[in-house]
């Protein structure tokens, strides 16, 4: 069952133009750092994003210290890192993320601009189609809320401290390394936007911040892949399955 929680719901336009043709190289003299993607749209401003959902590592002066990506981050100094292969970072609220992306001189993507590197080049509702296929993205997976507290009944899904858990993401069938699902790519080479984890942008709502994208247990009910969209929670809230990625402006 999908862990119930408020949820608000936002429907908005977005207009997606005919992708350009450009390369979506990265790193060693491309447009964008190492690890990120080249999205160019016709008249539209052309942007680079994470190709991997974001890892965190702790800033300790000039040290930098591997972080445990079940962990919360409150009241550290942390940096976003993208790369393969590794457990994304949960349990992370939208002004955390925010100052990860800026530690790591980058930010948090516009909805817009999320949107549309979601869609791939030619806009589709999945990053692999506009047809859902079972299992081409984490999307099947499960959050064992309940059983964890079975003391809290239908509380759990009120009480900060069972939602943010680590073994929630511990747990087998849950958050998956980035990249391990290899269909959940579009043509730009970004992969997990949909599933796995939900992702914060920079878009508000008053005190209220935006995730998308859905995540391991639930990519349809606020919208259908790539337009999966969340408004109900505060800039400061942070559960199991808050997640993020960067963007950046190309050299």
């Amino acid at each position: 069952m999908v862990a119930r929680r408020l949820l608000t719901v936002i429907v908005a336009s977005v207009t997606i133009g005919c992708l350009s043709a450009s390369s979506p190289s990265d790193g060693k003299g491309g447009p964008c750092p190492a690890g990120m993607a080249h999205v160019a749209v016709a008249e539209k401003r052309a942007f680079c994003i994470d190709r991997w959902e974001a890892q965190v590592v702790e800033l300790r002066g000039k040290e930098e210290v591997a972080h445990a990506p079940t962990r919360p981050v409150t009241n550290l100094k942390v940096k976003a890192i993208t790369r393969a292969g590794v457990v994304p970072q949960g349990y992370i609220s939208k002004n955390e993320a925010e100052a990860a992306c800026k530690a790591a001189r980058k930010r948090l993507c516009t909805g817009e601009e999320w949107e549309r590197a979601c869609r791939g080049r030619t806009p589709t509702t999945f990053p692999y189609g506009d047809v859902r296929k079972a299992g081409y993205c984490n999307d099947q997976g499960r959050a064992r809320l309940a059983s964890l507290h079975p003391e809290l009944g239908d509380g759990v899904y009120a009480s900060g401290e069972a939602m943010n858990d680590p073994r929630i993401n511990e747990a087998p069938n849950s958050v998956a390394p980035t990249g391990s699902f290899g269909k959940c790519k579009n043509a730009f080479g970004v992969y997990d936007m949909v599933g796995n984890l939900h992702e914060w942008i920079a878009d508000v709502n008053g005190s209220r911040g935006t995730f998308r994208g859905g995540y391991y247990q639930d990519t349809h009910l606020n919208g259908d892949g790539c337009t999966y969209r969340t408004v109900a929670h505060d800039v400061s809230y942070h559960d199991y399955s808050t997640g993020f990625r960067c963007c950046a402006d190309p050299k």
